[in-house]
């Protein structure tokens, strides 16, 4: 449950006028994925878990968002974003060069698989990357602070925040088609729009929120 957003849960939109048939078939979609590898390797799914939970770690309150298995589905997929910075390899080519350096640079530095390594480690080991300080032969060229900045942190945060878990965290109802959007002026809410708990009102916003569908 979303302390910000208490009672609230996106799901509940289902079958309302919310959200319409396309709607559902596309979060039934999200909600169904394989969790198991389909073009990653085993290894390489390792050390994206690992990185994943670095990048968006997540409450242990909840079951967690699949983010790994959702990035390797588009991989699975080969599913580009429509654009490509031209100095990174495309879409495949990068995630497989970028986790497989990864993990060669904790091997060099610390002695073990990315997936291994401890928190403060793994922390380390990506702010290198961020910053371009990783140069290990296995990057082929392809610079460290590229692949943290278009391809690691952009399409993690992006799965993430694909998920209806995430969107019943921040108040999402998910696509504005068919019911649209009235109310559009600053701090008004539609009546099916998730109600934000304010500090002594908590109690309202859950009762507000557990109504909504």
């Amino acid at each position: 449950m979303s302390a910000r957003y208490p009672n609230y849960d996106v799901l509940a939109k289902r079958h309302t006028p919310s959200w319409n048939e396309k709607t559902r078939r596309v979060i039934d979609q999200r909600l169904a994925l394989p969790r198991e590898p389909r073009f990653l390797s085993d290894a390489e799914f390792q050390t994206l878990e690992a990185v994943c939970a670095r990048i968006v770690p997540q409450p242990a309150t909840r079951p967690p968002i699949p983010v790994a298995a959702m990035i390797d589905t588009k991989l699975f997929d080969d599913k580009g974003d429509g654009y490509r910075d031209y100095r990174l390899p495309p879409l495949r080519e990068a995630w497989q060069r970028g986790l497989r350096a990864l993990d060669a640079e904790a091997q060099a530095r610390n002695g073990g698989a990315f997936s291994a390594l401890s928190v403060d480690e793994q922390d380390a080991l990506l702010r290198a990357a961020q910053e371009g300080r990783l140069t290990n032969p296995a990057w082929q060229g392809m610079a460290s602070t590229l692949f943290f900045a278009k391809r690691l942190l952009l399409d993690i945060v992006k799965a993430y925040y694909a998920h209806p878990t995430a969107w019943s965290e921040i108040g999402y109802g998910g696509p504005a088609s068919p019911r649209g959007h009235v109310r559009m002026d600053f701090d008004r809410r539609d009546p099916w729009e998730a109600a934000e708990a304010k500090p002594g009102h908590e109690n309202a916003a859950a009762k507000i929120n557990a109504r909504i569908g």
